[in-house]
């Protein structure tokens, strides 16, 4: 798909510096700027690259171009290059990404009514009783279990498999590979060993929420597990049964949260955290990476560390750490030249 300055301006609301008619069919990050591709600058850090890069077309914040100096590429002046440059690759994804129809061979249960601006890719499996939502995309090889309602307008990529009774909201994307709803790990102990517990609840993902790929949310045991609106899960990420996560948080890959856990609002949970069971975490809390997080989470709370403690304790308390063996030779010498003494 070809577009001229003029269309990518109007669909940002910028103002063009060169000529309209420069033709794109690409993105490049400014350093690696191609002809014929569109770019953005928006940190003055990058400007000496506008003399060298061959983008065509790029767009800048207004507080960055000097009209003084002559450049060869046409720009897209704007308010702020970062956020037109992030609705431009939106709406360009959009279009690469619309479909509609089914493809074949696929397997749909008998009564599941597919809405006809929906896509149902090949060798996607959907179960009696499911519902799809308006302009959902469904990619090929995907599971939909029995009793699963999926919202308008969601993306389910290839490989995902969504257990019976799940919920996913309006706008969601769950990337490939993800598991929503295997059971949680529920096991008694007795004497002739562990005895599973029946999972007999199941996941909602609210509207607007985001899972990365190769993630697990496990089904509640009675009930359901909660991912709130607007929360984004990276890759790699393990959520058990009965965890109710709220609104708009981020966490990283390879964080763990183990069962019955509630994480509120606005929370920022860095990558390889560990999160115990039954406890409760705040709003707006900060988790640095590799964080330990043994016990409840007072609001607006910054942890680091394992197990975590204030992340401005824990800096202070590491640069001790990393001269423990100086002060212990310190110490020594102390306690020598003090017997010395007494000598």
């Amino acid at each position: 798909m070809e577009f001229t300055a003029e269309h990518i301006a109007n669909l940002v609301k910028g103002k063009i510096v060169g000529d309209p008619g420069t033709l794109v069919s690409g993105f490049s990050q400014i350093e690696e700027g191609k002809k014929g591709h569109l770019s953005f600058l928006a940190n003055p850090k990058f400007l000496p690259l506008l003399e060298t890069t061959e983008a065509s077309v790029i767009i800048i914040s207004e507080d960055l171009l000097d009209l003084d100096q002559q450049y060869h590429p046409t720009f897209i002046v704007v308010e702020d290059g970062y956020l037109a440059f992030q609705i431009l690759m939106n709406l360009y994804q959009e279009l690469r990404e619309k479909k509609t129809g089914i493809e074949q061979p696929s397997f749909i249960a008998e009564g599941v009514e597919i809405p006809e601006d929906s896509y149902i890719g090949a060798f996607t499996y959907i179960s009696p009783k499911a519902q799809i939502g308006a302009g959902t995309h469904i990619f090929p090889h995907v599971y939909i279990g029995k009793n699963v309602k999926i919202g308008k307008e969601c993306k389910i990529d290839s490989g995902v498999r969504i257990y019976d009774d799940c919920v996913i909201g309006d706008r969601c994307t769950v990337h490939s590979n993800t598991v929503i709803g295997g059971d949680g790990f529920g096991y008694q102990p007795t004497a002739d060993g562990f005895k599973k517990i029946p999972q007999l609840g199941n996941v909602v993902l609210e509207d607007d929420v985001e899972v990365g790929a190769n993630c697990t949310i496990d089904r509640a045991t009675i009930g359901s597990t909660i991912i709130g609106k607007g929360t984004k899960l990276d890759n790699l990420i393990q959520v058990a049964h009965n965890v109710k996560i709220g609104n708009h948080n981020v966490i990283a890959a390879q964080a763990g949260i183990a069962g019955s856990t509630t994480v509120g609002n606005w929370n920022m949970i860095g990558g390889q955290t560990g999160i115990v069971g039954h406890i409760n975490i705040g709003n707006q809390v900060k988790i640095q990476a590799q964080s330990g997080i043994i016990s409840d989470v007072a609001d607006q709370e910054v942890l680091y560390g394992s197990p975590a403690i204030s992340a401005s304790d824990f800096r202070r308390s590491y640069v001790h750490f990393r001269n423990f063996p100086e002060i212990v030779q310190r110490i020594n010498n102390l306690e020598n030249s003090k017997a010395n003494t007494n000598e």
